[in-house]
């Protein structure tokens, strides 16, 4: 893992330094840009390509020298450009993370035990969470069906992009809305990337239909927080968060139940 992380610090050092003046905000670069790179370095380039960059735009942080970059309250992202391509960006510094002192509402849950001791990941479990305890109904206040999990598409302008899953909504009037979730373990960051990617395909595929964007993220003690985002410029804006603890039901307070209400 060790050997892996440096190859990738390497290389996409090399690309960013390659294209990098003092002063810049923002430039491109290929997908091919890997491979010439990895052939100076002398690196073995991963079998999936792919990975490098989902890397460093999804999991982990940019190496140290690139970081130095980064102008007081700014930080470099990199988001899609195209096909096979990308764009490093400076943008606000903005970390979306739970609030602690938010109330924690209990809800009885309907997860099945055969799907906890099966899920593979964090994010596959959340998902599952999500959607056999009708998280996304409970707190958007409507009726909603998931429509495809993992979807691979593109996005104009963008490029190739995966949504965690998406999902139909419905409401008293018979508006429809579509939904695009991100799923994020305990330690993952929600971020602005994934966000605007999901937002944007809704604008494309859907044009008319109003968007929710949804992230659920995993906190301790079987907790699960929701948010509602959107977009303000380059910045991810909160619109709405709650928290859902997750409890057997003869576990439930009435008396909390009833002071939910009021």
């Amino acid at each position: 893992m060790a050997e892996k992380s440096n190859r990738y610090q390497a290389l996409i050092s090399k690309i960013f330094f390659d294209r990098y003046a003092q002063g810049a905000t923002a430039f491109e670069f290929e997908r091919e840009a890997l491979e010439s790179s990895a052939s100076e370095l002398g690196i073995r380039l991963p079998k999936n390509l792919g990975d490098v960059i989902y890397s460093f735009r999804f999991r982990t942080a940019l190496p140290d020298d690139i970081l130095a970059t980064q102008p007081a309250g700014m930080e470099w992202i990199i988001e899609g450009a195209g096909k096979a391509a990308y764009r490093f960006k400076l943008v606000r510094i903005n970390r979306i993370l739970p609030r602690p002192d938010l109330v924690r509402i209990a809800i009885p849950d309907a997860t099945p035990e055969l799907i906890r001791a099966y899920a593979l990941d964090d994010e596959q479990a959340l998902l599952a969470i999500v959607r056999y305890n009708r998280l996304i109904d409970t707190f958007l206040g409507l009726t909603t069906y998931s429509l495809q999990n993992h979807l691979r598409t593109t996005v104009k302008g963008i490029g190739q992009i995966e949504i965690d899953e998406l999902y139909i909504g419905l409401d008293k009037r018979g508006s429809h809305y579509v939904i695009p979730v991100q799923a994020k373990g305990g330690k993952d960051q929600i971020g602005i990337v994934q966000t605007t990617q999901d937002i944007r395909f809704v604008e494309q595929r859907f044009p008319g239909l109003r968007c929710r964007a949804i992230a659920a993220q995993f906190m301790e003690d079987q907790v699960v927080a929701m948010f509602e985002l959107a977009l303000d410029g380059d910045e991810v804006k909160v619109v709405e968060e709650r928290h859902y603890r997750l409890v057997p039901a003869g576990d439930l307070d009435k008396e909390a139940i009833r002071s939910y209400r009021d």
